[in-house]
């Protein structure tokens, strides 16, 4: 079971929450880890989590070219898992990084060639094919706090908040302290916590979502 304790108190059920108020700002990171490989498509067909047609094609035919016409080191990472990123918003007009939420392909159906997604889907929602990988998710991580660092205009936070996939680590990147040598190259080393989770929280757009091997970080700035 689990127990959650505020002050000298312990309970086996609720929720435990801290309140920041003040001068101060809050600023969030998600790194989904990915990279996207092929075109962008539209759903034109689909019901709960399961896609039945892409632009009109069947999807098992339209993975299967995006994935043969990919790289080699593209084809071995499809092989191993592939992901689907959903746009938060299909009506934007050309997408990059951190335009989509990276859901898991569950597998395909072999007689209709219907892809299950781990999330609901729905016809006219744009979607694209991501990989995933050690290298992957060191370029995506860089990329953000690089984003972040210029949005910010190099101002330090005065604290960080980074909450991390268990799948993510060791395990993933074969060194430790991976993400959190990351961060604090680009924010320095600021006071620092967090957790390894198993199924991270943070925004993507203007919507908070359940993310898997993700690093969600929370940056806290004095408000000017």
């Amino acid at each position: 079971g689990n127990s959650l304790f505020i002050n000298q108190e312990i309970y086996n059920s609720g929720a435990v929450g801290v309140v920041l108020n003040g001068n101060l700002t809050v600023n969030t990171v998600v790194s989904q880890g990915c990279r996207p490989i092929g075109e962008t498509f539209i759903v034109t067909k689909a019901k709960d989590n399961v896609i039945f047609e892409i632009a009109g094609q069947n999807f098992f035919k339209v993975i299967s070219s995006v994935v043969e016409q990919s790289s080699l080191k593209d084809k071995s990472l499809a092989q191993e898992a592939i992901f689907v990123g959903i746009a938060i918003d299909e009506y934007k007009d050309g997408f990059k990084r951190g335009d989509f939420v990276i859901r898991g392909l569950m597998g395909i159906d072999e007689k209709t060639g219907a892809g299950y997604l781990g999330d609901y889907i729905k016809a006219g929602q744009t979607i694209q094919f991501h990989v995933r990988d050690a290298e992957t998710a060191t370029e995506d991580l860089n990329a953000l706090l690089n984003l972040e660092n210029k949005n910010t205009q190099g101002k330090k936070p005065k604290g960080a908040l980074l909450f991390s996939c268990n799948g993510r680590g060791e395990q993933l990147f074969r060194q430790k302290n991976h993400d959190i040598n990351i961060l604090q190259n680009y924010v320095g080393k600021v006071p620092t916590a967090g957790f390894f989770c198993a199924g991270e929280i943070g925004p993507v757009g203007k919507n908070n979502f359940l993310h898997g091997f993700t690093d969600s970080i929370a940056l806290f700035y004095v408000k000017e």
